[in-house]
């Protein structure tokens, strides 16, 4: 170990002994989640690809592990006031849960436009609920407020060192399990995760990469450490990692000890927790595959490595799942929407639906509007949405239309 790297661990504010310490008051209550070898996303990505499964956490997150940390610390009289937390969803799910099993009473403050699995699932553990404020950082503010109101202690999602220590378990999981790692990818919205990963790698393994992985679309810790200024706004699949505001203890461990900050787009995001689903067969939101979708943007980087992946959590909306999967879909030419034109007279229809079926393409929905177009009166507009194969199939399905003198658009093409 360097000079420079033993001195900065040494001046940091969570330390190995704290995440050992952390990982024996978790011991028996949180899940040791398995930590596999993916091997097919391993041959596609040219990489060692290991997925360590948090998603299969009770609460279908790694926040339990330090909320439970967190928890642990209360004073007889902080836990019979109760606790506050607020969260876009999974340390809600974490607190409410671990706090019925100590029976603390808590209460938990959710932006507006939370996912509603995660609300409900954290008034199934026996929280109370609010929600309000239309970002992470509003609800922050009520929360506070209402928090010194009440007398509750305030758990913080991120901030706090024994957050961090219970968060940080998980390296030491994935690196007594696989020693040889060179890479850990790691999703930062406050920076709670990495930052005990990170505590913990580097004492365990001082030349271990850490890579945090933020989604495009909020920066704030890429900002900070980087100095940057880029737009932290808009909708992500990635709700759990949309933090505006970067915590202060996290920032001082990250930009001593993480090697360096990745931007994923929406589509990588996408592609990514489309990818888990149909190859590993596991569930993850955006923000847990926020991981594999920097090595997709990446794969040059980390060609031949092997790499430590944290899906973070599985909590996610199962309607947006299904437009992810679908859209998915769309992108590889598997499902596609064609546009006709086609005369208003007996058998245009059966022409098209006769191609198709030579072709071998499903049909999956037909629209044939006669009125709110603006073809002539004998014209009708006919929209069939079809499943191919591969792109490929598709390409030779529309070549066999337009072969027979029939007109096709391809949406999104």
């Amino acid at each position: 170990m360097s000079e420079t790297l033993k001195n900065s661990l040494a001046r940091l504010p969570v330390k190995l002994g704290d995440i050992e310490a952390a990982a024996s008051v978790l011991a028996g209550s949180v899940r040791q989640t398995s930590f596999d070898r993916s091997r097919t996303l391993s041959d596609i990505l040219g990489a060692d690809i290991w997925l360590k499964f948090e998603n299969l956490q009770f609460t279908a997150t790694f926040k339990e592990r330090g909320a439970l940390n967190r928890l642990s610390a209360l004073s007889v009289d902080e836990r019979r006031r109760g606790v506050i937390a607020v969260s876009a969803g999974n340390h809600a799910q974490g607190v409410a849960y671990h706090a019925a099993r100590l029976s603390i009473p808590a209460t938990i403050f959710v932006p507006l436009g939370t996912p509603t699995v995660k609300i409900e699932n954290t008034r199934r553990h026996g929280a109370q609920v609010i929600e309000g404020g239309a970002t992470l950082e509003e609800a922050t503010l009520l929360a506070a407020d209402h928090g010194r109101e009440k007398q509750l202690t305030f758990i913080h999602p991120y901030d706090d060192p024994l957050i961090i220590a219970g968060q940080g378990t998980i390296a030491l999981e994935m690196l007594a399990s696989v020693p040889g790692l060179d890479v850990l990818l790691v999703p930062i919205g406050g920076g709670g995760l990495i930052s005990g990963i990170a505590v913990a790698a580097k004492t365990i393994k001082p030349d271990i990469e850490v890579i945090g992985v933020q989604a495009a679309l909020y920066p704030s810790m890429y900002n900070l450490i980087k100095a940057q200024q880029l737009p932290v706004r808009g909708d992500t699949l990635a709700e759990g990692i949309a933090v505006k505001a970067p915590g202060r203890i996290t920032a001082e461990i990250i930009r001593a000890l993480v090697d360096d900050i990745v931007l994923v787009t929406e589509q990588q995001i996408e592609q990514a927790l489309s990818l888990l689903i149909t190859i590993e067969k596991t569930v993850t939101e955006g923000a847990g595959a926020a991981g594999l979708a920097a090595v997709l943007a990446n794969e040059a980087r980390f060609k031949g490595r092997a790499i430590g992946l944290v899906l973070s959590g599985g909590n996610i909306d199962t309607r947006l799942l299904a437009g992810v999967l679908t859209r998915q879909l769309a992108k590889e030419g598997r499902l596609s929407q064609l546009r006709f034109d086609i005369a208003d007279r007996p058998g245009q229809l059966a022409t098209v639906v006769e191609i198709l079926s030579h072709c071998g393409a499903n049909i999956v929905e037909v629209s044939h509007q006669r009125i709110f177009t603006d073809l002539p009166a004998k014209g009708v507009s006919l929209e069939v949405v079809i499943e191919t194969r591969d792109r490929s199939h598709l390409e030779a399905t529309i070549a066999s239309l337009r072969a027979a003198n029939v007109v096709v658009d391809v949406g999104g093409h």
